[in-house]
């Protein structure tokens, strides 16, 4: 689910370089001879997406023959130089599509120049929360042979085989490498996915933070060993091992791809720009009836980032992680926007048609539909407030109960490959999980667009975690909120 704007890094530096320069074999970082601007305000560029909406349901994609893409100019130099935390505003240039397809390969090769130089393969392992001990299950030692099929739950737009679209289709090509026969159940939310994954008929999940724990500790997922997983070694490593997809140090999943839920609003009718979340709580009563969010438990977590910043004396570390004062404050917030409400949404094309209508002129967006809006017409901008924002980060998970763990293995190690992981991130609308599949986007821009290698960018993310007794800010004089009670202080929010 959304995305982010400041400390923007460009991938258009001027210079063609050969292979992913900046990286040796083993992926160590090289200081980037890089130097870019970045925005100095959160704002991002919209462009028209390449992909489809996020969940619950998808629906095929808009193809443009001929649209203008705004890319920013870099300045390169020919000494290492340090990545800025922030510096004027880039300039920019409108090109035709047609015309910057030619800077692909540049922009590829410089975007991970400046990966390697910004810390992206720094390890940023989360320690894992105290007191949650889910079953002791041991991860699967060596790949026997397939077995001829397996069995997925996944959201719409992961799994494609042509049927939707004709043009898009990973799955074929699997099936042929490797005689797995796929089976795919769409599921339409998280509750799904959990239910679906304790019948035991299925393989692997497309799991998202506020499911995976869930899996983990139930004991329906398994540990999974990555060395079993090639192109594993080729993920960001802000997706490996992190608390919504690991339990002490043992990897329960292979990341998929993340996004961010960013700010959106309507640019002729919200004035001053909001910089803040301030425009969908405090100040909502300004566009009354006219603000926007998102339909889901997990909404509570963006009340609690919000109070984390407004409201220091509640001591929110983690918006995942809230004891009964933490979480009854930001419930009563949310029934306080509640008046303000004027659709909550799940549906990615209602959201595009409120903001087109003039239904809505504020709320929660995915980068995804921010670029389709805009694509339509809408007078929008999507940023990233000051006090950052939540986000999604989807993991796939192997089920303890596999009967087809060979060819689930094969298929995880399949979507996460250069080439097939950069096709769902256009179609579904996220950034990749493998680094290198940002020289196999058919938009050179894309990575960029979506932040896929700024790290410094997902530092401001909190991904969506299962909320649980055990407090994940390591607290253990004190129990949090667990996922079930957000469940049923929804309903309530929204009446």
């Amino acid at each position: 689910m959304a995305t982010r704007f400041a400390r923007r890094r460009d991938s258009s530096c001027g210079r063609t370089l050969d292979g992913p320069a900046g990286l040796s074999a083993d992926l160590e970082p090289r200081p980037s001879p890089c130097r870019t601007t970045t925005a100095a305000a959160r704002a991002v560029p919209v462009t028209t997406p390449l992909g489809a909406g996020r969940r619950p349901r998808r629906h095929r994609r808009v193809r443009h023959p001929y649209r203008i893409l705004r890319v920013p100019r870099a300045h390169c130099h020919t000494t290492p130089q340090p990545c800025p935390r922030s510096s004027p505003s880039p300039h920019t240039v409108e090109i035709p599509l047609h015309v910057y397809r030619s800077f692909k390969a540049t922009a590829a090769a410089c975007s991970l120049l400046l990966i390697t130089g910004c810390g992206l393969f720094e390890d940023t392992k989360e320690s894992s929360s105290s007191g949650f001990n889910p079953p002791n299950l041991t991860a699967q030692s060596r790949l026997g042979a397939t077995e001829g099929r397996v069995n997925l739950v996944s959201w719409a737009g992961y799994v494609e085989d042509g049927t939707t679209d004709p043009g898009v289709d990973w799955v074929s090509a699997f099936e042929k490498q490797t005689g797995c026969q796929v089976n795919n159940k769409v599921a339409a939310s998280s509750d799904e996915m959990v239910s679906l994954m304790k019948t035991g008929d299925y393989d692997a999940v497309s799991a998202s933070g506020d499911a995976s724990l869930r899996l983990i500790g139930s004991g329906e997922a398994a540990p999974v060993n990555t060395s079993l997983v090639p192109n594993y070694k080729d993920v960001f490593f802000g997706l490996k091992r992190q608390t919504w997809n690991s339990y002490d140090g043992t990897a329960y999943g292979i990341p998929h791809g993340r996004g961010a839920n960013l700010l959106m609003y309507n640019t002729e009718e919200v004035s001053p720009a909001p910089v803040s979340w301030s425009a969908v709580f405090d100040d909502a009563p300004e566009h009354k009836g006219k603000v926007t969010a998102y339909d889901s438990p997990i909404y509570i977590a963006d009340a609690a980032l919000y109070l984390s910043a407004t409201r220091p004396g509640l001591r929110i570390r983690n918006p995942y992680a809230l004891d009964q004062q933490q979480f009854t404050m930001a419930v009563n917030l949310l029934k306080k926007q509640r008046g303000n409400i004027g659709e909550y949404w799940n549906d990615y094309l209602k959201e595009v048609a409120a903001f087109k209508s003039g239904d809505s002129v504020v709320g929660t967006t995915w980068q995804v539909i921010a670029s389709l809006a805009k694509s339509e017409g809408a007078k929008i901008k999507a940023v990233l407030p000051v006090e950052g924002a939540t986000g999604w980060s989807d993991t796939w998970m192997l089920s303890a109960k596999a009967k087809h763990p060979n060819c689930a293995y094969k298929w995880m190690n399949w979507i996460i490959s250069p080439k097939v992981n950069a096709q769902v991130a256009e179609y579904f609308g996220e950034a990749p999980a493998n680094i290198h599949s940002c020289f196999e986007t058919s938009d050179p821009t894309f990575c960029d667009t979506y932040h896929a290698t700024d790290e410094a960018y997902w530092k401001d993310v909190k991904f969506w975690t299962t909320p649980i007794e055990q407090c994940l800010d390591g607290r253990t004089a004190v129990k949090c909120v667990p996922y079930s009670e957000w469940v049923q202080a929804w309903t309530e929010i929204k009446g």
